[in-house]
């Protein structure tokens, strides 16, 4: 039985990318289920799978496991073939750490820049406090990218959990026309050529539902 992947809408999810697009590069099998966000029943349909009520949630037969970190930690351990996280011992811990930075922090990032696939590429003004978040993750790129990635030009040298984790800020950086550096620019192209990128921005673009409050920023 394949693994099965609930989603919210694929236009506004960022947390949904993360374990999308790590099942989808190293090419694992599964299956996945839309729900779409701010309908009436939303919260009603997302509870049938995670008992949060949100999105993303994996299912392996009668295993649950909700939250996208938990899930690639899931994934890496079932698949431990994969590589899902870099194989030497200093840059896995390394990337752990990235990982779970992102997940917790970047706040100011993520209310002022809103994730959007579809969101045409235009310059917003950004405060103090997300140009620090800005900051912040450049510097952890090119740290990672120096230290461990000179075998190739991820994160980690290969695709990894760490690039999962980061995906959705690529797309923040790049539809609010974020100004970054060089290297951070060859990183974000590098992650938008993925052929699983390209194929989930073109699933969003053909969801008919619409959010206007993330639509209007």
């Amino acid at each position: 039985m394949p693994l099965k992947l609930i989603l919210a809408n694929k236009a506004y999810s960022s947390w949904s990318l993360r374990p999308w697009i790590l099942l989808a590069h190293f090419k694992i099998p599964f299956e996945e289920v839309v729900i779409p966000m701010d309908q009436p029943e939303t919260r009603s349909n997302m509870l049938k799978y995670a008992p949060t009520g949100k999105c993303p949630s994996l299912h392996d037969g009668r295993i649950a496991v909700w939250e996208s970190l938990a899930i690639i930690e899931y994934v890496a351990e079932a698949y431990p073939e994969k590589a899902i996280w870099p194989k030497g011992k200093a840059a896995r811990a390394h990337a752990r750490s990235l990982a779970n930075e992102m997940h917790a922090g970047f706040g100011a990032l993520r209310q002022a820049c809103p994730t959007n696939f579809r969101r045409p590429v235009r310059v917003m003004a950004l405060t103090a406090e997300v140009q620090a978040d800005v900051a912040r993750i450049e510097a952890a790129w090119a740290h990672a990218r120096e230290t461990f990635g000179k075998g190739g030009p991820y994160l980690f040298g290969r695709f990894s959990a760490a690039d999962a984790m980061f995906a959705p800020v690529v797309n923040r950086f790049h539809v609010y026309d974020v100004p970054v550096s060089k290297p951070t620019r060859a990183y974000m192209e590098t992650i938008m050529a993925l052929p699983a990128w390209k194929a989930w921005i073109a699933d969003a673009r053909a969801e008919p539902w619409r959010i206007e409050r993330y639509d209007a920023i």
